[in-house]
């Protein structure tokens, strides 16, 4: 076997080696100072599968020089994200300079060049100029995108000795691994493709395929907003589920080794000692307690003086500790497979997915689920949308047979509810709301382009997503604006959200309807909040896991501008938004803790901690996270709360969250599906470094 790893290997580099030597002999023949074209080409941009632009680059030659050009633009839910790249280098590919200007997604932006000069390497970001030693061997590369840069990195590495790890330029260092090959089916015939492995460019794998003749052929990744994302060589787009699918099968790979790499203890019968638990309900916590666990089930829960330990158990101390249910983040995009040990290490022991690529999202949750791979319990949210410029994915519902088709689609793949997107028209998301109440679904979302919140909810929606969908209807210019369906109309329409009464009859209006309709709202102000961050008020500031999540992360997330008009509007919004989730909880409307993502594994804390805030108590923001979600979708008999009969997902943190919400970040131990993990590992099996107190 290790002779044929051997022979494989080989290959790879003859082939790679092959191109760089056509490369030269072209440019020999050309002669000096000829910028010929050597190679050239294109690839198909994709959101979610969907076609949302395009890549080009061309190589040409300089003297003794490559140089490589590319151009990246996609339009993104109405937003361009423009980007261009050039890259000089020995005709070997060792890198002599990069520059890399324009957007890495619509929230973010990316200026950056790099010097390649004797003895040094000179780095630029935006324009702030800085000189370090230039490592024995790198190469010149910053984040996802654009793909050609990936391609270069690859053939770099498999023709300088393919090392285990490379350090990249302006920062950062990378692993490469081939994964062996696959089959495609593209045009009426089949093509064997070499199928590589990249870490460390972003936070998680990125899966390359690569063409004899050393081409890129197709990139599954995820982009700065971490949404599935997919660069596809033109020529190659019929074959762009193969890839993903694949891509998904080696994800599931990774999770079940990233299982078998953190310990769990799986006692069968487990007993907690000496902990004061706070179990959900709202009634007192119980100090020097016990709580006694067989088979993944909590059999019973009290005062250490009145539970009986049984002879057998396996007994954890927890003097000093506080035991809460496991959380719930209900508002998760789980796209990548480093979320499984992150949210568990955070305490997360069920997320609720609201959108995601269908193939992809069933394989983890069935994965999760059968003990094959690291993660929380997951429950789905199908998306839907209609055609427009805000579109996303590619399961559209523009006609009342579509919307059926997806419903029932979902339904019979186990999902628990419907997720409407800001471009299904009233009538269609009618229809999804009576097809999944006819299934026992319910129906979570947007606020589509063109509707607001009164019409979407007596259309039959169950659950709002992002409380600016409730800014809108506590405004009467708002509402009537929020039917103006064009995407810069939600843009003018936030410039009046910090003007809202929420004493106004407006905004009483509002809050009345909600309650009778019974509407839940998952407010992600977290993420609102994150929008605020400036050089003035770094998100570390606000947001203190950012300094421990893994470091190619930390360096996006932490990079932010100079204060500008704009931050200071998107602060004056984000106050009000609290406030505004302050006015629904005191009137008993169902407010349920979600991050959208942000900053993995800490932001459903922040959520907490905003609660608090807007006027919640410590009990009620935890409730929020635990007994809350668990009613609305249905499972509140199973599961939220620390009770003898229930599952047994809790955690046990370090400090009492009563007295300070800040302390649930403190999680030493999750227990869930039977196992009980230790955070550290976990956090650390993803690369971040473990939550310090």
């Amino acid at each position: 076997m290790r002779h044929v790893k051997l022979l494989r290997s080989f290959f790879r580099i003859t082939f790679f080696a092959t191109l760089l030597v056509v490369w030269q002999a072209i440019a020999l023949a050309q002669g000096p100072g000829n910028a010929a074209v050597l190679e050239q080409g294109k690839f198909r941009l994709h959101k979610f599968e969907q076609p949302i632009g395009e890549e080009t680059y061309q190589v040409t030659r300089d003297r003794d020089s490559l140089v490589v050009k590319v151009e990246f633009k996609f339009t993104d839910r109405g937003t361009d994200v423009p980007l261009s790249a050039t890259f000089r280098s020995a005709q070997d590919l060792t890198p002599e300079g990069f520059e890399i200007k324009g957007k890495t997604s619509r929230i973010s932006a990316i200026d950056q060049a790099v010097e390649v000069q004797p003895g040094k390497v000179r780095l630029r970001n935006r324009d702030r100029w800085t000189d370090v030693t230039a490592p024995a061997q790198f190469f010149t590369i910053a984040g996802y995108a654009p793909a050609t840069m990936q391609m270069l990195l690859v053939r770099y590495w498999a023709t300088h000795g393919s090392p285990a790890e490379l350090a990249t330029l302006p920062s950062g260092r990378v692993k490469v691994e081939a994964r062996g090959q696959d089959v495609i089916s593209v045009n009426g015939s089949s093509e064997k493709l070499d199928r590589f492995l990249v870490e460390g460019l972003i936070w998680g794998r990125e899966t390359l395929w690569f063409d004899a003749k050393r081409n890129l052929v197709a990139a599954v990744t995820t982009d700065a907003e971490f949404d599935h994302f997919e660069a596809i060589r033109e020529g190659y787009e019929s074959a762009l589920g193969t890839f993903v699918g694949r891509a998904g099968a080696d994800g599931m790979e990774a999770l079940a080794g990233i299982s078998k790499d953190v310990s769990a203890g799986n006692a069968d019968t487990l007993a907690i000692v000496g902990a004061t638990v706070i179990d959900g309900t709202g009634s007192s916590p119980i100090p020097d307690s016990v709580v006694v666990i067989k088979k993944g089930r909590i059999v019973a829960v009290g005062p250490r003086a009145k539970t009986k330990v049984p002879r057998h158990a396996t007994v954890v101390d927890a003097r000093g500790k506080t035991i809460l249910p496991g959380l719930w983040d209900m508002h998760a995009h789980f796209e990548q497979v480093e979320w499984g040990p992150i949210y568990l290490a955070a305490g997360v022991t069920t997320v609720r997915d609201c959108g995601n690529e269908f193939e992809f999202i069933t394989a983890v949750r069935d994965a999760v689920a059968h003990g094959r791979g690291l993660g929380p319990r997951l429950l789905l949210a199908g998306v839907v949308d209609g055609t427009g410029p805000l579109a996303i994915g590619v399961q559209r519902v523009d006609t009342p047979e579509q919307a059926r088709m997806w419903t029932r689609r979902y339904h019979d793949a186990g999902f628990q509810q419907m997720k409407i997107y800001s471009s299904v028209k009233l009538e269609e998301l009618k229809v999804v709301a009576e097809e999944a109440h006819h299934l026992g679904m319910t129906v979570t979302g947007h606020v589509p382009e063109g509707l607001n919140a009164y019409q979407a909810i007596e259309a039959g929606q169950d659950q709002i997503n992002h409380v600016g969908y409730i800014a809108d209807i506590m405004h009467a210019p708002l509402a009537a604006q929020a039917t103006n369906n064009v995407a810069a109309g939600w843009r003018e329409r936030a410039k009046a959200i910090p003007e809202i009464d929420l004493n106004s009859p407006e905004a009483q209006k509002a809050v009345a309807f909600l309650k009778a309709h019974g509407t839940v709202i998952d407010p992600t102000i977290a993420l609102s909040e994150f929008f605020t961050g400036t050089t003035a008020k770094p998100p570390a500031s606000f947001e203190p896991g950012i300094v421990d999540v893994a470091p190619e992360l930390m360096e996006q997330l932490a990079d932010v501008g100079p204060p500008t008009e704009r931050s200071d509007f998107e602060e004056k919004v984000f106050e009000k938004e609290v406030a505004i989730v302050g006015v629904l909880h005191r009137a008993g409307i169902p407010i349920v803790a979600g991050t959208d993502q942000t900053v993995p594994g800490h932001s459903l804390h922040r959520e907490l901690e905003l609660y608090v805030q807007a006027g919640f108590t410590p009990m009620e923001a935890i409730q929020a996270a635990t007994v809350v979600p668990a009613r609305v979708m249905g499972l509140g008999k199973e599961v939220g709360t620390i009770e003898a009969g229930k599952r047994a997902d809790l955690i046990v943190v370090d400090g009492d969250p009563l007295a300070d919400i800040r302390n649930s970040r403190n999680v030493d131990f999750t227990i869930t599906n039977g196992r009980m993990y230790n955070t550290a590992d976990l956090w650390r099996s993803a690369g971040f470094m473990p939550w310090k107190k």
